[in-house]
């Protein structure tokens, strides 16, 4: 079983990277987020992998971190959602804006991923409630509302950043993260604000 793979980059595809190994090239399917933090072609690189082994054949799907190992394990243990499905979770939304996801409840946050209807999307929040580790469900700060680390600001400052232009899943990543950095009495334009930031970087 395979669990890292640490070698050279040979080659990037849509939704896959070679990584060299010994000079063994090993096919690791990746998320787009994954793949938008790769180095250059020839320089060394590092994934946590999962390994799938059917019938037919052996899949490696790779992560630039643990954490998005961990939640492509949680989200293929939903009913309904296969890995390619997961990948595409990952590419729109960081572990850290999965959990606040699952803890605010919020669906749209699933559906902004490429193939996931509103049917999944509630069913990946009703299901994750119960398969997420206490890190993701610890009790929210005093004074917050539903889960929302900045008690209620966040889906307005959401809102505020899709009016201006931007992807709800790219909106509410960024200011999820800002959330979390920025405590409970984090105001809605201190959010905004740090969103913005971000999404200009």
């Amino acid at each position: 079983m395979i669990a890292r793979l640490s070698g050279t980059l040979d080659s990037v595809g849509e939704d896959w990277a070679v990584v060299d190994v010994g000079g063994v090239g090993y096919l690791v399917y990746c998320s787009a987020r994954t793949l938008r933090g790769l180095p250059p072609l020839g320089h060394p690189v590092a994934l946590a992998v999962e390994t799938h082994v059917r019938e037919d054949h052996i899949h490696l799907y790779g992560f630039a971190e643990a954490a998005e190992r961990v939640w492509f394990r949680r989200l293929i243990g939903v009913q309904g959602v296969g890995a390619r499905h997961a990948l595409a979770i990952l590419g729109a939304l960081s572990p850290d804006a999965l959990a606040g996801a699952v803890i605010a409840g919020d669906r749209r946050a699933f559906a902004a991923a490429h193939g996931v209807g509103a049917k999944l999307a509630q069913r990946l929040v009703t299901e994750l409630r119960d398969k997420v580790g206490e890190e993701a469900l610890a009790p929210p700060p005093a004074g917050a509302a539903n889960g929302d680390p900045a008690g209620g600001t966040v889906p307005d400052a959401v809102s505020a950043l899709v009016n201006l232009g931007y992807r709800y899943g790219d909106a509410f990543a960024v200011v999820a993260d800002a959330a979390r950095r920025l405590g409970p009495d984090a105001s809605l334009e201190s959010l905004v604000r740090a969103g913005l930031r971000e999404l200009a970087a």
